[in-house]
């Protein structure tokens, strides 16, 4: 009986606190290792989102460019083919030109040029928003892919240790000296391990497919974030007023812009509507070789339309429309604004709280307890259960405590992502 305890525990022993490098070596070949400034250069080179809405903000500009230029003259020649009357000669001989230019009224160019300038602006905007969005998600992801890996590592020690135990003690079983309920007692704990790990390691590799689409990372690779956590118990989120985090939102907060300039571009689509109702005119330049008054007539003329019927009410009606819509829009955006910034920081006070009344020492001691738990196990001291269960606790505490970490650290990164301004860099 002494000499299966021995057996066994040398195998636990040997796969218990097995290095964390083990986790690195199976990822070892195609690892891409990188920080968080690291990936933000990555993604700012090569991701397609960000490189597709810069299109939009050319596009924005080409707009500006077509509303500088002025209208085209329009010019028409007509030659004779047949007469009735051939006293004047064949009617091919007579021919006739004509030149006209049309221009814009109550600076109807100048406010398509203003529309357009504004144009520009809100593709900015739009342009400055998804990188916020992105951003966040880049952040999230990798900090989600290094906490979760951290996790990951507890599981692969223990299935380590577990997987030689059973060994092990399936050798003793069928030499008599185990009983059967220990070995199911280990291949039990060992399977609900693996599934465990399965999906964990799912939701990594799913996290990880999104970072690389971010970073334009290659798709086979496997991403090891390099993180310098601080763990102690900073005041981090405490030590910035609720109120500058408001200001900052209010001011930064891109999509706070685009709403904005959404009211002035309806107030200029206002005036340009307003301008619609005032008629354009015509000049136009008239000769003609054998002309009814005698040969080489000119001739000049000026057109425009009467404004008796159609002087754009629907258009003004609607431009009036969409100014009091976009106040209402933008006021309702500065409400969620708030509400964003309100509830992140009550929750990003409440994590940190939490980690900070964590002992930083918590962590090494349990391990130590382990440690103490496994000499108690050779010495007979405690049963396979009890040691099993100790060591259940020390992975549910571990799993807990990565996740709390990597909620604070998320809290943050959203607070960035709420008020549009890094206040927390980790």
């Amino acid at each position: 009986m002494l000499k299966r305890v021995v057996i066994a525990i040398i195998f636990l022993k040997a796969g218990l606190f097995i290095s964390p490098n083990v986790f690195a070596q199976g990822l070892a070949g195609d690892t891409v290792k990188l920080n968080i400034k690291q990936a933000e250069d990555l993604f700012l080179k090569n991701n397609l989102q960000l490189i597709i809405q810069r299109y939009n903000i050319d596009n924005a500009n080409a707009q500006v460019i077509t509303a500088r230029l002025f209208n085209n003259p329009d010019f028409n020649f007509s030659n004779g083919i047949h007469t009735n009357d051939a006293s004047q000669g064949p009617a091919y001989k007579d021919q006739s030109f004509g030149i006209s230019q049309l221009f814009t009224t109550a600076g109807k160019r100048n406010k398509n040029i203003q529309l357009a300038k504004i144009s520009v602006e809100q593709a900015k905007y739009q342009f400055f928003d998804l990188l916020r969005t992105l951003k966040f998600t880049l952040h999230n992801d990798f900090y989600t892919i290094y906490f979760q890996q951290q996790s990951a590592m507890v599981y692969n020690q223990e299935i380590n240790s577990l997987a030689k135990a059973l060994t092990v003690f399936k050798e003793q079983y069928k030499k008599g000296n185990v009983a059967e309920k220990e070995v199911l007692r280990i291949q039990s704990q060992l399977y609900t391990l693996q599934a465990e790990y399965n999906n964990l390691q799912t939701g990594i590799d799913t996290v990880e497919s999104e970072f690389k689409l971010l970073t334009k990372s290659p798709l086979n690779s496997t991403i090891q974030p390099v993180v310098d956590y601080k763990s102690g118990g900073e005041k981090i989120v405490a030590g910035v007023a609720y109120q500058t985090l408001l200001d900052s939102a209010y001011a930064n907060r891109y999509d706070l812009k685009l709403a904005k300039t959404t009211i002035d571009y309806n107030n200029v689509n206002l005036q340009l509507q307003k301008a619609t109702a005032v008629p354009d005119v015509s000049l136009s330049l008239n000769y003609d070789k054998l002309g009814g008054y005698g040969t080489n007539f000119l001739g000049a003329g000026i057109g425009f339309s009467l404004p008796f019927f159609n002087r754009n009410q629907g258009g003004i009606k609607q431009a009036r429309i969409a100014i009091d819509q976009s106040k209402a829009q933008f006021q309702n955006q500065q409400d969620h604004v708030a509400s964003d910034v309100a509830v992140n920081y009550k929750n990003a006070l409440r994590l940190e709280n939490l980690y900070n009344s964590f002992d930083p020492a918590f962590k090494s001691d349990f391990t130590h307890l382990i440690q103490e738990v496994l000499k108690n196990y050779e010495k007979r001291n405690i049963s396979l259960l009890e040691f099993l269960d100790f060591y259940d606790s020390y992975k549910t505490n571990t799993l807990q405590l990565n996740a709390l970490q990597l909620n604070r650290v998320t809290s943050m990164e959203q607070l960035n992502y709420v008020t549009g301004t890094p206040f927390f860099n980790q």
